[in-house]
């Protein structure tokens, strides 16, 4: 089977669009792009608007690779075309021409290096009807391009850190803040011990791809400082760029001060009603079950800080709130262990980071004084 010259005539009036190298406009824009590379190399890292299409499969791509180390490029070359062909080749076009067909204006392709894999299929779908332009240099230097953005938008940043005890909803107000960038969010995490989140977090690729891309449009608005939430260089398993950190260790600190029971009541709605809800929507039967385990792991994760009484006294009040809950569909007694865990874990721990960072409080208050001087900067 072939695929038609004239399968569709108004995909030509995107054939003026030419091969771009401008990375900076690309993401600046959220380009719609094909990432032609094979599935595993798409999974360790990719770009937030890029889809992946692959002009090979792994296995494909794997034989193609020990020919290669075997016979040379062009044994290679000639075993891709026999491995994607007729029917198989026919079925990927379409994929492309699909893809196109809805991102007339702004899409391309890319490989690795923007080579044989970009023109090939920039050639296969030019001979099905439809010009689209591919980005030079590939994913290779589009990685390249964000980790040097990354290093000089930080160097050239001034730099904010909102800080202050567990509790202090530091995360809600940063994701109010159009002059911050929201680190969590970016990791899929919220930063502690009992921080992880239902679905996974990205790799560690795609993490600094993102966090790089949000650094280029707050750059590109011109804000004289970056809000940022003061974290440790972990964000569960993902880790801030060693250069950012550095910086953001010797930056001034925005210190967020709430009363006890406001903290109680931000982390119970948080990691209690909010956290149930989520269980609840992924499994309805085993929900609460999938909970009383995260909360037993998560306490697990902290042990040697607890010590043994420690952590038998919380595994106590877990158990105790998930029966009153199971039993009675009240949820108020994990109350008891926010509480336990505030007092003997958190807030010692972050009062002795912090004494060793009170010089470099610029400003503290609650929340919304908080929110009044940012909005100064």
């Amino acid at each position: 089977m072939t695929v038609s010259l004239n399968s569709n005539r108004n995909s030509n009036r995107n054939s003026s669009r030419k091969n771009s190298r401008d990375y900076r406009v690309l993401f600046l824009s959220d380009s719609p792009m094909i990432d032609l590379r094979a599935p595993c190399e798409f999974q360790l890292g990719a770009f937030p608007t890029a889809v992946n299409l692959p002009l090979m499969n792994d296995q494909e791509r794997e034989q193609v690779g020990i020919c290669y180390k075997r016979k040379g490029q062009q044994s290679a070359i000639e075993l891709g075309h026999q491995l994607v062909c007729d029917n198989v080749k026919e079925e990927r076009v379409e994929t492309w021409k699909q893809f196109a067909n809805r991102h007339l204006e702004n899409g391309y392709f890319y490989c690795f290096r923007g080579g044989l894999r970009s023109r090939t299929s920039q050639k296969w779908l030019k001979e099905a009807g439809v010009e689209y332009p591919i980005i030079e240099g590939g994913y290779k230097a589009m990685r390249r391009f964000l980790i040097d953005e990354t290093e000089k938008i930080i160097a050239n940043s001034s730099l904010q850190i909102i800080t202050g005890l567990t509790g202090c909803a530091k995360t809600k107000l940063i994701v109010c803040q159009e002059k911050a960038i929201d680190l969590e969010g970016l990791a899929n995490h919220r930063g502690s011990s009992f921080g992880r989140r239902l679905s996974p977090q990205p790799t560690q690729i795609n993490f600094e791809n993102r966090l790089a891309i949000q650094l280029l449009k707050h750059h590109q608005k011109e804000h004289s400082v970056l809000i940022l939430e003061d974290e440790s260089r972990l964000i569960g398993a993902r880790s801030i760029p060693l250069k950012m950190k550095n910086k953001m260790n010797a930056a001034p600190l925005v210190l967020i001060e709430e009363n006890f029971d406001y903290r109680v009541a931000q982390i119970y709605d948080d990691y209690v009603i909010l956290m149930n809800k989520e269980y609840q929507q992924i499994d309805a039967d085993n929900g609460l079950d999938l909970y009383h385990q995260f909360l037993l792991d998560s306490t697990e994760k902290i042990k040697k800080r607890l010590g043994g009484i420690g952590l038998k006294e919380m595994r106590a009040l877990i158990n105790k709130a998930i029966l009153q809950q199971r039993q009675n569909d009240d949820a108020s007694a994990h109350k008891d262990w926010i509480v336990y865990l505030l007092k003997n874990y958190y807030d010692p721990m972050y009062l002795f980071q912090m004494d060793k960072k009170k010089d470099r409080i610029s400003f503290k208050g609650n929340t919304a004084s908080v929110r009044q001087y940012l909005e100064t900067l």
